[in-house]
């Protein structure tokens, strides 16, 4: 869980406890007049568990204080935008989340992003798209609409053609490697890479394994224009568009690119894993 999201929701937490003790109630007569466990006041009150809206409806109505549902809401609204959870993204499948990726492509230029360990999106053939789209579903056990995704990630790449756009991206040479999808359809992706080496609004860069680094490739992450980072974890993706962490993520970027490579020398590291799949 990020720090900043934590702190959010202490903060949050701490509201709740001093609307309730300005109402003059103890944590056991707070619950009770909820309906609720002591335990689950204690939970939100120390910053523990993220409450719902529902709940701090319910928290204000209590206090009678009903006008702050407004106020806590939108601190939880501030905290939600910022960390979101994939539970509640893929509740109904990975087409709504890509369909937010379309919009989010459609109003940025420049978009520059890090992937450590598999193909950046915007670069993905269709077969290997559904091959990471059907894993993360069974993973994170949400609904599989594998085939409405597939084609909401084939839109967003429309902007790789349209003229005046950016795409820079910097790829660990892991990611050639790593074996998410069948070899034949790995080596249609790599074919695919090294297609758009060349192309006009891409520029894709590779950090060879033997490259010196200023900073590991730790995770990766996308930067639209100068405005927002977008940031994938194992059980939320992060939404930072505080200019301390767009200028963070804007250093992380620079110093992996001055570690990889492009042009002729990415497409020869191409060129070298697709050899390695040994493919007749």
């Amino acid at each position: 869980m990020s720090t900043d999201f934590q702190t959010g929701r202490v903060c949050l937490g701490a509201r709740l406890r001093e609307l309730r003790t300005e109402a003059g109630l103890n944590g056991k007569e707070m619950a009770a007049r909820l309906g609720w466990q002591p335990s689950k006041i204690s939970r939100l009150e120390n910053g523990k568990q993220t409450p719902s809206r529902t709940d701090l409806a319910s928290w204000a109505k209590a206090v009678g204080e009903p006008q702050a549902a407004a106020e806590l809401q939108g601190r939880l609204q501030g905290l939600e935008t910022q960390y979101r959870t994939w539970r509640r993204q893929l509740a109904n499948g990975h087409r709504s989340r890509q369909e937010l990726a379309v919009a989010e492509t459609a109003r940025t230029r420049a978009i520059r992003g890090v992937e450590v360990a598999r193909i950046p999106g915007l670069f993905q053939t269709a077969d290997y798209a559904r091959h990471l789209f059907t894993a993360n579903a069974a993973f994170r056990n949400t609904p599989r609409d594998t085939e409405p995704a597939v084609r909401a990630r084939m839109q967003r790449q429309e902007a790789l053609y349209e003229a005046g756009r950016s795409f820079r991206f910097v790829v660990w040479e892991a990611a050639l490697y790593a074996q998410v999808c069948p070899p034949e359809v790995m080596a249609a992706q790599l074919d695919r890479l090294c297609g758009l080496i060349g192309m006009d609004t891409v520029e894709l860069a590779i950090v060879p394994f033997s490259a010196p680094l200023q900073r590991t490739p730790a995770h990766g992450f996308w930067i639209y224009d100068e405005r927002l980072v977008t940031v994938e974890t194992i059980n939320a993706e992060l939404w930072l568009d505080d200019a301390d962490s767009v200028g963070l993520y804007t250093r992380a970027w620079t110093w992996l690119h001055e570690s990889a490579v492009h042009g002729h020398p990415a497409q020869r590291l191409i060129t070298r894993a697709r050899a390695h799949l040994n493919l007749t």
